[in-house]
């Protein structure tokens, strides 16, 4: 539509103004014309025509550029919106298609009937009046002639003159018009005024031969009328019949046979128009057997034979369609090669054809073949003989004489017999390009392979790589189903879908061994009957999906089952959409949650896998009531409350998932488990629920790693603006009551006795010694790696025991910049430690204060009981005896301490 030169639509409408304008010119100045040399106006009555011609010809030439405007009006409008760039819809577009295909019979109708009556009688009234007024002397016969003449002549022809000019005018506005209507609206359909070519040949004859001739025997007859009476010849009537009588013959003569020319004509040109149209409806209707014969040389034969190409060609395309059709059907690839084989022998009436399938994996071109009753295949190189050029090239290969061509092998032909006259070949390709065989076609039956042949080959090629690749598509679509299924059969997870009506499409095995049903008691049946009434929450999750499309959970849910039994699942309601986002239904999967998965999934929260799943070996009596070894840290943040208030709730508990998160994989990567959150505590067992050789190594790795983690985490925290996190640790080893612990409605895996006491307050202890990570004295001794790094801090007592305990700090944690000069600074302690206990008071405290020297930093020497006692031993002047021990013991085991300690 963007190259049709058209006229912008003011224009279009001043065209059309235009065009009238000078039929009316034409028109005007014809009939003036024929009033000069026959009506004997005088050189008077000639100037009143002249005065009279410019009020006449406004009366109707106003009226007809009115008629016009209003006409177009309809088209100009939808125009005007293409040229403003405006994009019209069907809707408008096509009552302007209706309303411009009207047009010229509008003008045909408007001057035959409107602008001639209007000329005719505005001039026979012109003329009258200046008689009356101007005593103009126009005789009746010259004014009724005038009228006349314009009637029957002057207007039928401006009438033809303006039909067929406004159609041509409209022709590139029609063109443009179709481009952007694809078809009339049926109402708008309705509105065309169909014209056929008999109408316009017998109006031409009537108007154009007839009339004419008609009005100049009238007017001859008139005028040797008027000529004899200017003579004063009186000629009697009888004397002028010959006269009139060769006049009405001549004219009776002449019009007889312009109509009936211009009948059989127009009978000649209808029929054969009729015939086409005839055609042209049944093939419409479906029956592509009709032929036009040819009966004519004009015209009509190039149209005939067109027209007979046409239907040859749609009879051969829809032979071609039936084909694929059939084809399509086909999935199976061995017997779809074959129906192509046949199929393409009758296309081309030839006597034998091969399709050969490109291999990609090996790069090959294979075929199967019937030989007898055995099926062969063939193989060879995908660059090998004719097949394979024409696969590598990708061209057409049309070869009359094979024996002249360098890639035919006649050795076939000699092998089999069989004479091979022409080969047409041709590549088979995808819509993407892509090619995946060739078809080759052996000896056209009755001659050599036409162009005809070669079109019609390229063309069900083209369909033939649709049904290849459906083939394969749907042997993939086969493989990946029996792989789903086999996905679905091996998960221990139920899947239930069903599509968009609740109906269930699919259940696998484990949905319906957790239903306990068959299933034909699950599949086609909707989800209420299936979960019924009993499992509402589940129903109304399947309406939350379908409301927001997105995934609901439900954890830990009773699902009631038909039989009254009962099973505890975790269900997932999630959409199903198609590729194209559309809604197909929804999705249940269904977790069983049997004791054993309860168990691995209460027991994975606080525990490694390794040890979840000794457990589960061993079984549920494992967790019962036990004496157990174990190791048992504590954990806890420092000055949590203060942190709490300053943080607020959502920041508080954001601040120790992060904090838990890194604590606890330090704790399950060490062979830990974990037995509780205690606010913001961790209490982590080593040796439950089974008793390894490392445990307390493993509890004092997991302290020092706590703190190498918390540093890295602070780091993290203070690039993000957030405070430090300080925590202390307590170890202590010992024999424990280890086992479930609650009622039946909520049990715990945890572990009681005195050592979980003591770890509790060795972690409440490292305040007082300004220590971070401080283990018992039973701990320390069954550590069996001899690479920990640890310094006896005192000896406590623990309310309810009679003997104190040694409590030893761990160290491993420490760095050079967190603790420097660690090496010089345990030397002295250790000495002055060993000077202490010999009660060499000077010496001790001669080593403390060197470890302090070392590092002033060391909260635990600063604050240690022994260097108290030191000095207040050398103060009151004990240098020996039995009541010195007495009294320095003393000094050491309660200072600092509080509560049980």
């Amino acid at each position: 539509s963007a190259k049709i030169d058209r006229l912008p639509a003011k224009q279009l409408q001043m065209r059309l103004v235009m065009l009238y304008v000078v039929g009316s010119v034409v028109a005007v100045s014809t009939t003036m014309f024929l009033v000069l040399v026959g009506f004997e106006f005088t050189g008077y009555q000639w100037s009143l025509v002249i005065i009279i011609i410019p009020i006449v010809v406004p009366f109707f030439i106003f009226a007809d550029i009115y008629l016009i405007i209003k006409h177009f009006r309809p088209v100009r409008a939808v125009l005007e919106r293409f040229d403003a760039g405006e994009m019209p819809s069907l809707e408008e577009v096509s009552p302007a298609v209706s309303r411009a295909l009207n047009l010229p019979f509008y003008s045909f109708i408007r001057v035959t009937f409107i602008h001639g009556p209007l000329a005719s009688g505005g001039t026979v009234v012109a003329l009258y009046l200046q008689n009356w007024l101007f005593d103009a002397g126009f005789e009746t016969w010259q004014i009724v002639g005038f009228g006349v003449t314009i009637l029957f002549f002057s207007s039928p022809a401006h009438a033809i003159f303006e039909y067929f000019n406004i159609q041509r005018a409209l022709t590139p506005s029609f063109l443009f018009l179709w481009a952007h209507c694809p078809r009339l609206r049926e109402a708008d359909r309705m509105e065309v005024i169909p014209i056929n070519l008999r109408e316009k040949l017998l109006y031409l004859a009537i108007f154009i031969t007839a009339l004419p001739l008609f009005f100049f025997a009238v007017s001859i007859m008139f005028k040797v009328e008027l000529l004899l009476d200017s003579l004063g010849v009186d000629a009697p009537f009888q004397q002028l019949v010959p006269l009139l009588t060769w006049v009405v013959g001549v004219v009776v003569v002449c019009v007889g046979g312009a109509l009936a020319m211009s009948f059989l004509t127009a009978n000649d040109v209808s029929s054969s128009a009729a015939r086409m149209i005839r055609a042209m409806e049944e093939v419409e209707d479906g029956r592509l057997d009709n032929r036009l014969f040819i009966t004519t040389t004009d015209e009509y034969e190039n149209l005939y034979r067109g027209f007979n190409l046409m239907t040859e060609s749609l009879r051969e395309e829809v032979q071609i369609l039936e084909v694929t059709q059939d084809l399509a059907g086909e999935l199976n690839l061995d017997t779809l090669i074959e129906r192509i084989m046949t199929a393409t022998t009758e296309l081309l009436d030839a006597e034998r054809s091969t399709l050969f399938v490109y291999d990609a994996k090996t790069d090959e071109l294979w075929s199967r073949f019937a030989e007898g009753m055995v099926q062969t295949e063939i193989r060879f190189s995908a660059g090998q003989g004719i097949a394979g050029a024409v696969f590598r090239g990708g061209d057409l290969l049309h070869i009359p004489d094979p024996y002249d061509h360098p890639l035919f092998n006649p050795d076939i032909d000699r092998q089999t017999g069989f004479k091979t006259r022409s080969i047409l070949c041709m590549p088979i390709v995808t819509k993407e390009g892509d090619r995946i065989g060739v078809t080759q076609v052996l000896n056209k039956r009755g001659g050599d392979f036409t162009v005809k042949d070669e079109t019609r080959l390229r063309a069900f090629t083209a369909q033939v790589a649709v049904s290849l690749e459906n083939a394969r598509l749907f042997d993939d679509v086969l493989n990946m189903k029996n792989y789903n299924e086999s996905i679905l059969h091996s998960t221990t997870n139920g899947m239930i879908t069903m599509d968009t009506d609740r109906v269930v499409v699919t259940a696998n095995d484990a949905a319906l061994s957790i239903l306990r049903s068959e299933e034909a008691d699950v599949i086609g049946r909707g989800a209420e009957d299936v979960f019924g009434a009993r499992n509402s929450w589940l129903m109304r999750s399947l309406e939350a999906v379908e409301t927001t499309r997105n995934n609901d959970i439900s954890v830990d849910a009773e699902l009631k089952l038909a039989s009254g039994d009962s099973a505890s699942v975790n269900a997932t309601v999630s959409p199903l959409i198609d590729i194209n986002q559309e809604d197909i239904g929804s999705m249940v999967i269904l977790e069983d949650i049997s004791s054993e998965k309860r168990v691995r999934t209460t027991m994975a929260r606080y525990m490694s896998k390794e040890v979840a799943d000794q457990l589960l070996a061993a079984g549920e009596s494992e967790l019962g009531g036990k004496n157990q070894h174990v190791s048992i840290l504590f954990s806890d943040v420092r000055g949590f409350t203060t942190i709490s208030e300053a943080l607020g709730a959502r920041e508080t508990v954001a601040m120790l998932n992060e904090y838990f998160e890194h604590m606890v994989d330090v704790v399950l990567a060490n062979g830990g488990i974990l037995d509780k959150y205690i606010g913001d505590a961790i209490m982590a067992l080593f040796g439950a629920p089974f008793a390894g050789d490392n445990d307390a190594d493993n509890a004092v790795t997991v302290g020092n790693g706590m703190l190498v983690a918390l540093r890295a985490l602070n780091v993290q925290r203070a690039a993000a603006g957030k405070e430090a996190i300080d925590i202390g640790v307590g170890i202590s080893t010992g024999e424990v009551i280890v086992g479930n612990i609650g009622s039946s409605k909520r049990m715990e895996y945890t572990v009681i006795g005195d050592s979980v006491n003591l770890g509790a307050r060795l972690e409440g202890a490292n305040k007082v010694y300004g220590t971070k990570v401080l283990l018992s004295e039973a701990t320390a001794a069954e550590l069996k790696r001899d690479d920990h790094l640890l310094r006896e801090i005192d000896l406590i007592q623990v309310q309810g025991k009679d003997q104190p305990v040694a409590v030893f700090e761990a160290l491993d944690w420490h760095t050079e910049e967190t603790f420097p000069n660690m090496g010089q600074t345990l030397e002295a302690f250790a000495a002055g430690r060993e000077a202490y206990r010999a009660m060499d008071w000077r010496r001790a405290i001669d080593r403390f204060e060197a470890a302090l020297a070392a590092n002033g930093g060391d909260r635990p020497m600063s604050l240690s009981p022994t260097l108290f006692a030191t000095h207040r031993a050398v103060q009151h002047g004990i240098s020996s005896g039995r009541h010195h021990r007495r009294r320095a013991r003393g000094q050491m085991l309660g200072r600092h301490a509080g509560g049980d300690i």
